[in-house]
């Protein structure tokens, strides 16, 4: 179970902040904090409100320990027009508590299970307590890739249900949606023009926030040819980052080795790449899975296009490359020079 929700009562350490130490921007305290959400890049806080729970107004930035406003403002999310300007009026039950919880029943607001439990992936799970079976239980392995992906999809997308509102209010994650069924039916992932860059998406169609690895995982050349989420995730727990099943370089290069018919076209990583082994620049997350997509203030997650973005359609698009993520302090004229110097780099794809 993914511990994203935790209740500050039964796990005293869960929230990560010092609450006793004041700041202008904190107006509650622990005792108003019914439930706490995350604990690797941000935390934010939750109090209960009659039969609902509502979000307080400061998050804890993990990274840079230090507390930071929390409200969605206006022309951001979709749901934002629909709801008052007001925390206290947005509650979590139809915004958020779907993808938190196992079986929130919208017209009783109750939960089979706080948190990503077994049953929001494996679907009902009573029958398989009962008698152990491979007919009874869902196994995203045994999916073809597009359930199998979806299952990930529900809740790591932007989007909305295509029924919205339902029973008067709006959603924003897929009801009714179990494992096995069609995502379709129940969610349609957020629309974008190309060349328009919004609050969802930079003007190639990459995500632009997070929470949206579903929304550039469909655009790949992986979600294409069968990869799915699981061929290198176990969301059970891993040692690496990122709960990838092996560090990232080993990951990539079980398909992707040297003079694979799948790339790269090099004899060895370090030619491909022009990086030496061991540095930040040799790995291939660093050029193909940018960290581009912004979870609060200035910190980022990979993107999921696997796409490399040239220097120049940051010029053209203000898509964020890869090169200059790395090398921030040059310019993308510094970085679409030196690319061009490369044997192996095509002179149309990073030509200005």
């Amino acid at each position: 179970m993914a511990n994203v929700i935790r209740d500050p009562k039964t796990h005293p350490d869960a929230i990560l902040p010092d609450l006793s130490k004041p700041d202008p921007l904190v107006k509650f305290t622990k005792d108003d904090i019914a439930f706490v959400y995350g604990s690797k890049w941000k935390q934010r806080y939750f109090t209960r409100k009659g039969d609902d729970y509502f979000p307080l107004g400061a998050q804890w930035d993990i990274t840079h320990q230090v507390w930071r406003p929390y409200k969605v403002p206006p022309n951001t999310d979709w749901w934002v027009r629909f709801y008052p300007d007001d925390n206290m009026q947005r509650p979590t039950g139809p915004l958020c508590d779907g993808c938190h919880s196992v079986n929130y029943n919208i017209q009783t607001k109750t939960v089979t299970e706080w948190n990503v439990g077994c049953e929001k992936c494996h679907g009902p799970g009573s029958a398989h307590v009962r008698k152990p079976s491979q007919a009874n239980i869902v196994n995203p392995a045994r999916l073809d890739t597009i359930q199998a992906t979806d299952v990930c999809i529900q809740c790591h997308s932007q989007g909305q249900p295509p029924n919205n509102p339902i029973s008067g209010k709006y959603y924003d994650w897929p009801v009714g949606f179990q494992v096995g069924m069609d995502l379709k039916n129940y969610w349609k992932l957020e629309e974008h023009k190309l060349g328009e860059q919004t609050f969802t998406h930079f003007a190639d169609g990459t995500a632009h926030k997070n929470r949206m690895q579903g929304n550039d995982f469909v655009q790949s050349a992986m979600y294409t040819h069968g990869i799915s989420c699981n061929s290198c995730h176990d969301v059970h727990g891993t040692e690496n980052d990122a709960l990838l099943l092996k560090p990232a370089n080993v990951m990539c290069l079980e398909c992707h080795g040297p003079n694979s018919p799948n790339g790269p076209h090099a004899a060895t990583v370090e030619a491909h790449t022009h990086h030496k082994t061991g540095t930040a620049g040799n790995e291939c997350v660093s050029c193909h899975m940018p960290k581009i997509e912004q979870t609060i203030a200035d910190v980022n997650v990979r993107s999921h296009t696997f796409r490399f973005v040239p220097p120049s359609e940051t010029d053209s698009l203000k898509v964020p490359n890869a090169c200059n993520v790395c090398h921030a302090d040059k310019s993308t004229k510094w970085a679409g020079e030196a690319l061009k110097t490369w044997s192996n780099m095509s002179p149309w794809r990073v030509a200005n």
